[in-house]
């Protein structure tokens, strides 16, 4: 499930999986696969002497909330309206709770994911830029400070709400988690997994 999260320019704003099958993250309107998200990310952070950093990452942006869709009304099974709706009547909320976990290898269905998301979404270069004393990150306008992406990253890591099922996670999550640890500078200074 989706958190609300702080930002520095846009307030509280939801971030995070919204369907267990799949690995695609969102971010207010935009859209990105996790394992773009780790693999961008753990670039950041092996790049952390080229501040101010800047790069162009491929989102997908959905404007309308119409066309997102109606989460709540997908997960219950009562609205299937939008992108978020098509992507459950694909891949529906399980019947049993304890079954509520993030799929390790959600990647997988990363094709039959970009064609539903297609017709709703505009693929956006969306330029990235981290601020010389590494203290914020622009993401395509949406502001953040250090810790705030902090808890971004934090989240992937946990496999969000409800957590990678079994406690196994995808070998790019995985791999950012070491780049990060091995570069703790800049964006990355006093990152800390375990915390909440």
């Amino acid at each position: 499930m989706p958190l609300a999260f702080e930002s520095l320019s846009h307030g509280t704003i939801v971030f995070g999986f919204f369907n267990i099958e799949s690995d695609l993250l969102l971010c207010d309107r935009y859209f990105l696969f996790a394992d773009d998200f780790c693999r961008q990310v753990g670039e950041l952070a092996e790049d952390f002497r080229q501040q101010p950093w800047q790069a162009l990452w491929q989102m997908q942006l959905i404007e309308s909330s119409e066309e997102i869709g109606d989460l709540m009304g997908a997960i219950h099974g009562v609205r299937f309206s939008g992108f978020i709706g098509e992507l459950y009547r694909r891949f529906p909320f399980p019947p049993r709770p304890e079954d509520f976990k993030q799929n390790p290898e959600g990647f997988k269905t990363r094709p039959v994911v970009e064609q539903l998301i297609a017709g709703y979404a505009h693929p956006q270069q969306t330029c990235v830029d981290v601020s010389a004393d590494g203290r914020e990150i622009d993401m395509g306008g949406y502001r953040f400070s250090r810790g705030q992406f902090q808890q971004l990253v934090k989240y992937v890591w946990r496999g969000g709400y409800p957590r990678w099922k079994d406690e196994i996670r995808p070998a790019y999550v995985k791999a950012m988690k070491d780049k990060i640890m091995q570069n703790p500078r800049g964006l990355f200074h006093a990152m800390d997994f375990e915390s909440g």
